[in-house]
């Protein structure tokens, strides 16, 4: 099926070339725009360190939205931070020439505009060292500033129907559900802004409604006493007027900052702070002290352009030339990793279901008047099968460094995991629903309000989650990786992956115990019954996915160096991987596939988990056995090929290239990074979420990876499958701290570079 395409020499000849421009100009991909744009729906992100604006320009006027990880109300929605408007007098947007870039190697956006009289340059960045935003403008002409903060939380806003999908209570509020008021008020020539959350939060509920009363004081609250906001302060400014405006379906009041005098050239700071406190007191100072140190770092955005160059070095894909057909999926590519790269050092991992850069729901869905706090599928919520999209690309491209703000999430939440699994079970382990908030219990609309009396009370009592456990283990899998890619130290998430090993072992022998005598099968293997094959199989009887996941990790662990698995451990593990069932098969129309499961009930959903063990788990794929199954599977298997597309989280482009198949996999891929149909190109969606679609963007560049670069062992697979009639150039990453830069152009392999030099000898070029 493939063939090798270069001999020793030829190998040698080019494995010794110097090393390649490593940014390969990511400036190439800058997205400039000469018009205005009409609404927030045209916004342009940027941002760093965890903070993500939507900037846009409006009949004259620079707006953007605020976003910042970590920002839970008491109903767990994901509140931004407010608008800000700036307005200058006389206006350079005006009846004039207008640009707007996007600057991706420095990480800010640029604006210029005016006419042979009036011009005017306005930056917009974020720190990534500290949460501060930096507004600077330099004009041709002394100017007159205003900078208003806008906010719609001004006044208590009750939240009706589809717009609580934004909150924890979704479909099922417990009664009138309030999004309580901002703290807005001037403070000398600043303002300054906060949300406080109340005493009681869908914390308290969700305790209440699962049974966990008796252990409450065990169990950490993220929530309370959770305040966030900030200043916005600038020299040569002083407070103005307070007026009342409508944007779009939303009211909002307006605190105005206004200049002292005209100058040439002006600067706004805003300042952002995150705490958990005993008081207001202790937040504001907090604040106030953060703004002191932040204001003192006076290199703090060349330290952030610093940053951004280093990002780009680390990794890239550029397809073809410049402004042809295909090239526009390699800029896709990067200005989605750009978006990634705003919250790289969150305490809270990018959510799948738009990221820091969702805008008003109306130019998303012009039936959804709601505010601009709006995204489907909460924000608190953390739904595991459509966030892993977001964070498995980060390993090829090097991001090695962002990942533990997704890492973190479920380390927070053990405890309170493995709490529940004792209240209710009374064995071990973490158990880790699908659809958990950011306290690690089950979301409470997914865990049912109307349930039966005598009803599990550690079960959701839902048609679609009930029973899936095993969605964490790929970010399992994840920590597991970052040691094999980079040589990460692991060491604090061991006791978490083994956790999550623990409960499967311990609660599958206890549900095989209430059935009946014995906890094991007759080849003394766990019977992974009820189970879930994703959302898809249900009530599954050793669910592919789970059999999967249990054979991969727990031989990783085994293979782990001493420093992090004990002999003990091994040897406990070892013992466990003894009783994991085989993998279930079918055949049709004469041909095996891979099976769901070895049983099942029904079909919930249109997931594919019949090729998980071909991704993420890695049993099946180029130069593995049983690659012509897992073909089959993908070629023949009819829910595979009803199930198939390229929307949202659909992850067929992924399996494609893992199996080598060239056409599919580009047919898909294309479609995945294609341009959005909007004005930021990247900006996809919703698909099944929302907009921007963060696991959109994330399958595609999974998707784009696994053409270029596979691995078997140590066996380091380039062009696995990539169509041999379209150039490329890329650097990525590969296990053993490996990076692998390569350049296929005019049908052959043109340049290749391998570090370190010691894995040379494991590279195999393969084409179809």
């Amino acid at each position: 099926m493939f063939k090798l395409l270069y001999s020793f020499l030829l190998f040698v000849s080019v494995a010794l070339l110097p090393q390649m421009s490593l940014s390969q100009n990511v400036q190439q991909y800058n997205p400039v725009w000469i018009t205005q744009s009409k609404n927030s729906g045209e916004s342009m992100p940027t941002g760093g360190g965890d903070i993500g604006l939507n900037v846009w320009v409006e009949n004259g006027d620079i707006l953007f939205y605020i976003s910042k990880t970590g920002t839970f109300d008491e109903n767990n929605t994901l509140l931004k931070l407010g608008r800000v408007r700036i307005r200058l007098n006389p206006n350079p947007f005006v009846n004039g020439d207008f640009k707007q870039e996007l600057h991706l190697d420095k990480g800010y956006i640029k604006i210029n505009g005016g006419t042979k009289s009036l011009n005017a340059d306005v930056i917009i960045r974020t720190s990534v060292f500290h949460p501060l935003i930096n507004v600077k403008v330099k004009s041709n002409q002394n100017i007159h500033a205003q900078a208003f903060y806008e906010n719609w939380r001004y006044r208590d806003l009750i939240p009706k129907g589809k717009e609580n999908n934004a909150n924890s209570w979704k479909w099922a509020p417990q009664g009138d559900v309030r999004t309580h008021k901002d703290s807005i008020t001037f403070d000398k020539s600043a303002i300054v802004f906060f949300h406080r959350n109340k005493d009681f939060t869908v914390f308290d509920a969700v305790v209440k409604q699962q049974g966990l009363e008796d252990i409450k004081s065990q169990l950490d609250n993220p929530i309370k006493n959770l305040t966030f906001g900030g200043i916005m302060e600038a020299d040569n400014m002083q407070s103005g007027n307070i007026s009342t405006g409508k944007y779009q379906n939303t009211t909002f009041r307006s605190w105005e900052l206004k200049s002292i005098k005209a100058t040439k050239e002006f600067q706004i700071n805003i300042q952002l702070h995150t705490q958990q406190t005993s008081s207001i007191s202790t937040w504001k100072q907090s604040l106030f002290n953060n703004l002191s140190n932040a204001k003192k770092d006076k290199l703090t955005f060349q330290k952030t352009e610093n940053w951004w160059a280093n990002y780009w070095k680390r990794s890239y894909i550029h397809i073809g030339k410049p402004k042809d057909e295909d090239w526009k999926i390699s800029k896709n590519y990067q200005l989605f990793r750009y978006m990634l790269g705003c919250n790289a050092y969150g305490q809270l991992p990018t959510k799948f279901n738009g990221g820091l850069f969702t805008y008003d729901p109306y130019h998303v869905d012009t039936t959804l008047s709601f505010t601009p706090d709006f995204r489907n599928w909460g924000g608190g919520t953390h739904t595991a099968q459509n966030q892993r999209l977001v964070y498995w690309p980060m390993l090829k491209s090097g991001d090695f460094d962002m990942m533990p703000a997704q890492f973190n999430f479920y380390l927070k939440a053990q405890k309170n995991a493995e709490l529940r699994t004792q209240h209710y079970w009374k064995h071990k382990g973490a158990s880790f629903t699908e659809q958990i908030e950011n306290f690690g219990l089950p979301n409470p609309a997914e865990y049912g309000w109307k349930r039966p009396e005598n009803y599990d009370k550690g079960m959701e009592y839902n048609a679609w989650l009930e029973y899936q456990w095993d969605t964490a283990f790929e970010f399992c899998m994840m920590m597991l990786e970052q040691e094999r890619y980079a040589g990460k130290d692991i060491t604090a998430y061991i006791p978490l992956i083994e956790s999550c090993l623990t409960f499967f072992d311990e609660h599958y022998q206890y549900l095989a115990k209430q059935r009946g005598r014995k906890a094991l099968d007759e080849n003394n293997h766990l019977v992974l019954y009820p189970g879930s094959s994703a959302e898809t199989y249900k009530m599954a009887y050793n669910a592919s996915s789970t059999v999967a996941a249990l054979h991969s990790i727990l031989k990783r662990l085994i293979r782990l160096p001493e420093q992090y698995v004990s002999s003990e451990q091994k040897s406990r593990w070892s013992a466990m991987l003894e009783r994991i069932p085989a993998l279930s098969y079918r055949e049709v129309d004469g041909k095996t596939m891979i099976s769901p499961a070895k049983l099942w009930e029904r079909i919930n959903n249109t997931e594919t988990p019949q090729l998980y063990p071909v991704y993420p788990w890695g049993i099946f794929g180029i130069n593995r056995p049983g690659l012509d199954t897992a073909i089959n599977t993908y070629k023949f298997d009819k829910d595979a090929l009803k199930f198939r597309s390229h929307i949202g989280w659909k992850q067929d482009n992924i399996f494609a290239a893992r199996l080598g198949l060239t056409e599919e996999a580009w047919r898909l891929t294309y479609a995945k990074l294609n341009d959005s149909g909007r004005r930021f190109p990247a900006f996809w969606g919703p698909g099944f979420d929302w907009v921007p679609d963060h696991n959109w963007g994330g399958s595609g560049m999974i998707g784009l990876q696994e053409m270029l670069l596979q691995e078997n062992g140590d066996q380091l697979l380039l062009f696995p499958a990539w169509p041999k009639d379209k150039d490329v150039s890329f650097k990525l990453h590969a296990p053993k701290q490996t990076i692998v830069e390569a350049s296929w152009k005019n049908g052959k392999l043109e340049k290749l570079n391998i570090i370190p030099e010691s894995r040379k000898k494991d590279v195999i070029v393969l084409l179809e």
